[in-house]
């Protein structure tokens, strides 16, 4: 996820800023319209440090990188949330180590704070279910490391598919990148299943607490 300067096009690095600009919008005007702002901070900004720290092993390849990323764990604490956290752990990460381009945070933003979006919509989705609606810490287990594990391969493709969407040479590199981040989203779906099994019997409210129940 952390694709470097002078890599894609200008097409596709202003589509990721477009886009991050505005999930973070309305992140804010979601917050302010609950009127959660104040309580919120503390819990964002430990996820976003779980995040800038899980990032900073990595293991390069080609103009990108595979390590571990919890996106879906974001996605199922923060909701919408988990996207202005990842944007601030990802600006961090260019401006302190130099993960990653600078003019390319949007893009990797993107890349990876839609799947921890679409990781949350799962998660709420499958606990609302008929099938396993009584929310024991094992259905939760369950619902978090299946929603863990498709937000790294989303991660993934979205990243390989704004390589290609930069230019065909990079269609190796690409596929590589979706294939070295299996492994990853096999281990991933296991610790986030555990962590939110954890979680939902020591802790219950923090899953979902951002959900936009409180008026």
């Amino acid at each position: 996820m952390h694709i470097s300067d002078g890599v894609l096009s200008a097409p596709v690095l202003a589509v990721g800023w477009i886009i991050t600009a505005v999930f973070i919008a309305l992140a804010i005007r979601w917050s302010k319209k609950k009127g959660i702002e104040v309580e919120v901070i503390p819990k964002l900004s430990v996820m976003a440090a779980v995040f800038f720290v899980v990032c900073l092993v990595h293991i390069p390849i080609g103009p990108t990188c595979v390590h571990f990323i919890l996106a879906g764990l974001l996605g199922i604490i923060l909701g919408i949330l988990a996207y202005p956290a990842i944007f601030i752990g990802l600006v961090l990460q260019a401006f302190l180590f130099q993960f990653g381009g600078i003019t390319t945070i949007g893009v990797n933003t993107v890349n990876v704070g839609i799947p921890a979006l679409i990781a949350y919509v799962i998660f709420q989705r499958g606990m609302k279910s008929e099938l396993l609606s009584s929310r024991g810490g094992f259905s939760a287990g369950v619902f978090g490391a299946i929603a863990g594990g498709v937000a790294v391969l989303m991660v993934a493709v979205f990243t390989a598919g704004a390589l290609i969407a930069s230019g065909e040479e990079f269609t190796g590199v690409a596929t590589a990148l979706v294939v070295a981040h299996i492994p990853v989203m096999i281990i991933e779906a296991i610790v986030i299943g555990f962590i939110v099994t954890f979680l939902v019997r020591v802790k219950p409210e923090v899953i979902g607490s951002l959900g936009g129940n409180k008026k």
